[in-house]
């Protein structure tokens, strides 16, 4: 099988690991598959590909709003679905799967053991229902404000949101969540963050900005939840992540463009 391929022992290139963290992430016909362990080395670049699959849910958003002159509410509902069919669905199950974990009560094992479990329970699918639409509210928010430019940067501040609790987390092992953990240390973390903060600023100003700082304390509440339900987080932490930044984000840079 393809995904086999992830696990093959192969000599490091960043440019192949970038490529095949993009394959990873989003489904778009790259298709550069390498090792889990030279992929992951490249983690602190992930914001920088979703800062182009941001761009593209951008321009869906433009041509919606302004070519086909759909409602901003409408406009947010497909961008938000372009995005997370982009990106394959890809951290949907680890809202899911966490929530159900946290929901459940216990020992942080039992929680574990149900964060793991393949079926969905009721706190999952509501949470799911929840972020996704305070989401969709939040495009729609930002929209109204013809600031569309800020769904690129949501997007690439869900993933410094995703490397913020992998930096303050202790990795559940085996999983393919700890390679990412094992490769966020603070010096790549900070210059990747200090990257990401340039691009905001450059981007959209002091509201770019408290975009980035939205998605930094939403990593810093899920590592705080994670780390008091389960102790060790695992994919689906960073997952839940991932999601929940995208949100902070957008709901930072909302009261920032209604004050600044």
């Amino acid at each position: 099988m393809e995904d086999d391929s992830y696990f093959e022992d192969e000599e490091f290139s960043p440019v192949k690991s970038i490529l095949g963290l993009l394959t990873f992430s989003t489904i778009l016909p790259i298709n550069v598959f390498t090792s889990i362990e030279s992929m992951t080395k490249m983690t602190w670049f992930w914001p920088f590909i979703h800062l182009f699959v941001g761009a593209l849910a951008a321009v869906c958003g433009y041509v919606s709003l302004e070519i086909l002159h759909l409602n901003s509410f409408f406009t947010a509902a497909i961008v938000y679905a372009f995005l997370m069919i982009i990106t394959g669905y890809n951290h949907l199950d680890g809202v899911m799967d966490m929530a159900d974990g946290v929901m459940v009560h216990g020992e942080p094992e039992r929680k574990i053991m149900v964060m793991k479990d393949s079926s969905v329970g009721a706190g999952g699918m509501a949470t799911l229902f929840i972020v996704a639409s305070l989401t969709v509210a939040g495009i729609y928010n930002i929209l109204d404000y013809h600031f569309i430019i800020g769904i690129a940067i949501c997007e690439m501040a869900a993933k410094t949101s995703l490397l913020t609790t992998a930096l303050l987390s202790k990795p559940l092992v085996p999983g393919i969540g700890s390679y990412f953990m094992n490769e966020t240390n603070p010096a790549n973390y900070f210059a990747s963050t200090f990257i990401v903060s340039c691009i905001a600023y450059l981007l959209a100003g002091f509201v770019g900005i408290l975009g980035v700082i939205g998605a930094i304390v939403s990593g810093i509440i899920i590592a705080f939840i994670a780390k008091r339900n389960f102790v060790l987080a695992n994919g689906d932490v960073l997952g839940m992540s991932n999601e929940v930044g995208r949100l902070f984000s957008l709901m930072f840079m909302a009261v920032a463009l209604f004050f600044l």
